[in-house]
């Protein structure tokens, strides 16, 4: 057996689940996983059909993102996962894609801020807007670097998608779906231009607090059960 099988398994059913319901599409988006004990990740290849993929087509880097194992081209985001899990030691997972209503927020450059419990608990204290940078450019690795050290799990690149972070890939899955319900929500709170109410400051705290001490035990190598 392949050394990383888990690994690659893991990433095909994933971006199979994502497919699905329809957060990942044609060929757009990429996910990434840490590889336990090494400066290293697997990540989907460039421009391919994820319903076609399978464990064999998914890339081993290292963090300078020398090919460990794999026969096709990596995604051309390759520079930013790896910037990622270089500067989040609690991120073991990243899932980025081109969902519709995080999408839209990108284009208006509108950051979420803290409307749901469960949005501040497992997001951040807000969904931020990370600057314009052409896809698989060093602008946009060093950006991405520069803005995920607020230690949110979420965030939307601008004119470009969403980028969502979890401890581990189940939790990155659900990071992905509970952002796209607050996206959509809040499109449509400001469509009714009326005042759009957020959590208390101290509800908000309370549950960022929470999220940081699982990110402080993922950091120590304490686990942290998907659910909590």
């Amino acid at each position: 057996m392949n050394a990383f099988e888990t690994q690659k398994k893991q990433i095909v059913e994933t971006a199979h689940e994502l497919v699905r319901k329809g957060y990942l599409m044609a060929t757009g988006g990429n996910l990434s996983l840490r590889i336990p004990g090494q400066d290293a990740f697997a990540i989907t290849p460039s421009n391919y059909d994820y319903m076609k993929m399978a464990p064999g087509d998914v890339c081993i880097l290292d963090f300078n993102l020398t090919m460990i194992d794999g026969h096709l081209k990596p995604s051309v985001e390759s520079a930013m996962h790896g910037a990622v899990y270089q500067a989040r030691a609690d991120v073991n997972a990243i899932v980025h894609t081109h969902q519709a209503y995080v999408s839209a927020l990108t284009l208006i450059r509108t950051p979420i801020p803290a409307l749901f419990d469960e949005q501040a608990r497992f997001l951040g204290r807000s969904v931020d807007i990370i600057p314009y940078g052409p896809s698989g450019t060093g602008l946009l690795k060093n950006t991405v670097a520069k803005h995920v050290k607020n230690h949110n799990n979420a965030f939307m690149m601008q004119n470009h998608g969403a980028l969502v972070f979890g401890h581990d890939m189940e939790r990155a899955v659900h990071n992905v779906e509970i952002l796209e319900k607050c996206a959509l929500a809040y499109l449509l709170a400001i469509c009714s231009e009326r005042k759009i109410s957020r959590i208390p400051l101290a509800v908000r705290e309370v549950a960022f607090a929470r999220l940081r001490t699982d990110q402080k035990k993922i950091e120590l190598g304490e686990e942290v059960k998907s659910g909590e």
